[in-house]
């Protein structure tokens, strides 16, 4: 069996890229753990200075339990190049559908992101190759690919 692990990304305003990559995986907000109202309230619960915590929510889920989770970690220093490892969302179905499918559920996936915050950065395909994808930035301006 694979080891358990969440993605942790560094952002400025975990709670709305919460909901931004909540809303793009379709994941939703993780719920602290009980008894606790809010991470906050967890957060304080185990020692960790004002400082130090964000507001709002900064944690995702996949609902059902099989994607990592993702915490948006709050850090002062804004994002200066490009990021190395990215995520890759597949919206095509996949090569067993037509480069024309594909090209326009990944199209469709990039006008539904942009619509809640994300930035199209180029378009990647290459005459005779049988692949199509859209490069996106999410609203910190970290790249993910979408194919």
């Amino acid at each position: 069996m694979g080891a358990k692990f969440q993605l942790v990304i560094d952002c400025a305003d975990p709670d709305r890229m919460a909901h931004f990559w909540a809303e793009a995986l379709r994941y939703r907000i993780a719920a602290p753990p009980a008894p606790h109202a809010t991470w906050e309230e967890f957060w304080r619960s185990k020692g960790v200075p004002e400082e130090e915590l964000g507001s709002g929510d900064d944690r995702i889920e996949d609902p059902e339990g099989r994607g990592p989770s993702l915490w948006f970690q709050p850090v002062e220093e804004r994002k200066r190049s490009k990021n190395r490892p990215h995520i890759d969302l597949g919206a095509s179905g996949g090569y067993e559908h037509s480069i024309e499918v594909r090209r326009q559920r990944v199209d469709a996936e990039a006008d539904r992101l942009v619509k809640i915050g994300a930035r199209r950065l180029e378009v990647l395909e290459e005459a005779g190759v049988d692949h199509y994808a859209i490069a996106m930035q999410d609203p910190e301006g970290n790249e993910f690919d979408i194919n």
